[in-house]
């Protein structure tokens, strides 16, 4: 279905530069932003060649965290549709994915719960098409590396402010250069609070980013 391009691109190896990385307790996962997921399918498949449909999104449990926070998970399946460019052949794939918000009130953790459990769901069921999607990153016996990953700092003191409204969303705030960034999954459905720690977006580096004149000051 797929022309001659579009099998060489499904087939290169994933991009070190692609791949981002967040601590779960002990273990550190790898995984694709949702953004570059879409990207990439515009770029492979066209436009115009691919959608998606959120079949089933519900809330599955609700809590309270020890900050008093209120905490929403949610369950999303998507189904995917890709079609050659003449429209006369598809693949359809589905898949599932959960999402987790965090937030003082309901409408904010239902907001950031259901948009990152749809596009958990999307990124899951776009991995079917193989390495460009992150499907490799799921074979623990391959190692990747993002050589621009930036690394914690040592320094016990070098990121003195107080983060937790970044941490509760399960966010990380690490030390880049002269910079500070922001790190962690779904990231843009969380930015209005980013936003509110003094962090830009930077289209360059495509990271949430703060100057450490800045956080001194």
């Amino acid at each position: 279905m797929f022309d001659q391009q579009q099998n060489q691109a499904l087939t290169q190896e994933l991009e070190n530069t692609r791949i981002k990385s967040r601590s779960k307790g002990d273990i550190e996962l790898s995984y694709l932003e949702g953004f570059d997921v879409i990207e990439t399918a515009n770029r492979i498949f066209g436009y115009g060649n691919w959608s998606y449909n959120i079949s089933t999104l519900e809330q599955v449990s609700q809590e309270s965290n020890q900050n008093q926070n209120i905490v929403l998970c949610y369950k999303a399946i998507v189904a995917i549709k890709v079609c050659d460019a003449q429209h006369t052949q598809h693949i359809s794939r589905e898949d599932v994915g959960f999402g987790t918000g965090i937030a003082k009130t309901l409408s904010d953790a239902h907001e950031s719960a259901a948009k990152e459990a749809v596009t958990d769901a999307l990124k899951r069921a776009m991995r079917s098409f193989g390495n460009q999607f992150g499907n490799s990153l799921y074979d623990k016996s391959r190692q990747h590396q993002n050589s621009q990953q930036p690394q914690p700092s040592n320094k016990v003191n070098a990121i003195p402010q107080d983060y937790s409204k970044l941490s509760n969303l399960g966010l990380s705030v690490m030390q880049q250069g002269q910079n500070l960034i922001v790190m962690g999954d779904d990231i843009f459905a969380k930015k209005d609070t980013i936003k509110a720690c003094g962090f830009k977006w930077d289209g360059r580096s495509k990271h949430w980013c703060k100057p450490l004149e800045q956080q001194a000051a």
